[in-house]
């Protein structure tokens, strides 16, 4: 008796499933990159025009730099934008090849963040040093992925 509706899925279906879920998780975890990108920026700009929060998946290079600038007045707000907005394209670029499972960007990323949490140690951000670990996590689940997808 013939049943209405789909196939069984075959061997080559379930390859496809898995393919597909691996590729997704590679691309989740390397969004990132992105985010961290953008709140760093987020972080700059409150600094600037004098707010009182940030983000803690921010850099905290770039904490380090808009407290410089800050001091240094107007010649610094451009330079803090110079200078935040490179660190942010750097990890946009970690981003894009992430995305594309290539494995240099995340461990060459992870590395960059995690020598940033580092710092944020050192100034006693802990709530930061803390959430640097959990993106550090979720990122390192985006490596692994891509790394099996390189052997499948």
């Amino acid at each position: 008796m013939a049943s209405a509706g789909s196939a069984p899925a075959t061997l080559d279906n379930r390859e496809a499933v898995v393919q597909a879920a691996t590729l997704t998780r590679v691309k989740v975890s390397a969004r990132w990159f992105y985010w961290i990108a953008g709140l760093s920026l987020v972080n700059s700009a409150v600094v600037i025009f004098g707010g009182q929060f940030h983000f803690v998946v921010g850099l905290g290079v770039t904490s380090v730099v808009d407290g410089v600038a800050k001091q240094l007045g107007s010649a610094g707000v451009v330079l803090d934008l110079v200078i935040n907005s490179v660190v942010a394209g750097v990890f946009c670029l970690f981003g894009y090849c992430a995305t594309k499972a290539q494995k240099w960007a995340f461990v060459v990323g992870m590395a960059l963040y995690a020598l940033d949490g580092l710092l944020l140690l050192m100034a006693q951000d802990y709530l930061s040093v803390a959430f640097h670990g959990y993106a550090l996590y979720c990122i390192y689940r985006g490596l692994a992925a891509a790394q099996a997808a390189g052997q499948a």
